[in-house]
């Protein structure tokens, strides 16, 4: 859990005429203050992350890397241990080819030197693009650029982009050597600030839930990408919407939002503990959709706690756009709660409680482009 700069402030480095916008020193700093300040890091957000565009365009006389000097005066030692000052963690985005996304200086060929530079910065996170890189190579080249991450000493996540390059390219990732290598990996295309995308995405894990559900679990993570919630493209009930999605997928939830600029109702979202609870539930179980009908899906996650079944995280989701909420049914027993004692339903965004038995019919009305989302706890 934690915050990334990457959707919200791309890679804005003009901090003349965007100073509060700009990859920067004062945007990371910032960022830290406020996860703290609005209580963001109470509730388990505690990664500040800077993504692409931190680098200066060329390394420096011994080849090592290093931050743009105007927007990252005090260098990136300094940055780290400000945020870690705040009890947060710092990350930090490379690529495995020549160039970064946005053209900056790759790791390849200098990767056992920029693992160790990570290390002497002090970063705990690292993600690894893509990018100007050889596809064929990355089986080798991410599980070496991690054997140098561990050679630090440096506990650090390491999050790859390995597997979305190869998809995309017609090769058929390795996931069970991906789990093995990575802490979490890139699946599918970047999230944009639109309800379509974040759609997009969920149909995406939904109809390749068979293949990646399977290789994911505590430290090795399936990753949707990044929260938009409190931006400008989601509506309040698509942002209710991806939180409940992201947390049945057991997906890592980092914002890339304006901290300073997310409004109330979006930030209660962001904060709910009982909706954070399903997506850091410790059996690390990710859910999948189980029926799709009218436009309707159910995504079912098995949770803690564990009695004659699992309890279990349970979503609908709209995909509809008539202008009513939308009345659905579905039997218990057909989306997999078949404990004959029934389970206790808790709405996650509202203060409805109620029990069913096994074999009921549960009866919801969703909104469109909106969720219901209940916790349904095992009953003896």
């Amino acid at each position: 859990m934690g915050w990334m700069s990457w959707e919200r402030f791309r890679c804005i480095v003009d901090c003349q005429k965007f100073p509060d916008e700009c990859i920067s020193d004062h945007l990371f700093r910032t960022a830290a203050d406020l996860l703290v300040s609005e209580g963001y890091a109470d509730a388990g957000y505690e990664y500040v992350i800077i993504d692409d565009c931190w680098l200066s365009k060329e390394r420096d006389s011994n080849g090592r890397l290093e931050p743009d000097p105007e927007r990252f005066p005090h260098g990136m030692k300094q940055l780290a241990n400000y945020i870690q000052s705040k009890g947060l963690k710092f990350g930090l985005y490379e690529d495995y080819g020549t160039k970064t996304c946005a053209g900056y200086p790759g790791v390849i060929d200098n990767l056992e030197l920029d693992a160790q530079t990570f290390g002497e910065w002090d970063v705990d996170y690292v993600k690894l693009d893509g990018c100007y890189a050889e596809i064929t190579s990355m089986d080798e080249g991410y599980p070496q650029f991690g054997y140098y991450l561990n050679k630090t000493g440096r506990l650090m996540v390491y999050s790859c982009s390995w597997p979305v390059y190869q998809e995309e390219n017609g090769m058929k990732p390795n996931l069970t050597k991906i789990a093995e290598h990575c802490n979490l990996w890139r699946n599918y295309d970047d999230i944009q600030d639109s309800w379509s995308s974040v759609q997009d995405i969920m149909e995406w894990f939904a109809k390749n839930q068979d293949v990646i559900v399977p290789h994911a679990g505590p430290g090795h993570w399936n990753d949707p990408d990044m929260l938009i919630i409190g931006n400008y493209g989601l509506s309040l009930d698509q942002s209710k919407t991806q939180m409940a999605v992201w947390a049945i997928l057991a997906a890592p939830l980092i914002m890339s939002n304006d901290l300073r600029a997310v409004r109330p109702e979006f930030k209660e979202i962001l904060l709910n503990r009982e909706i954070i609870a399903i997506n850091q539930d410790v059996l690390g179980i990710p859910g999948k959709r189980v029926q799709q009908h009218r436009n309707i899906s159910v995504w079912v996650r098995p949770v803690t706690p564990v009695g004659y079944t699992h309890s279990y995280a349970v979503a609908f989701t709209s995909n509809r756009d008539d202008g009513a909420p939308y009345t659905y049914s579905v039997n218990l027993n057909d989306i997999g709660l078949t404990n004959p004692a029934g389970y206790t339903f808790k709405d996650l965004y509202g203060d409805k409680e109620f029990v069913l038995r096994a074999n009921a019919t549960l009866t919801v009305r969703v909104n469109p482009s909106g969720v219901v989302f209940y916790k349904a706890t095992v009953l003896p």
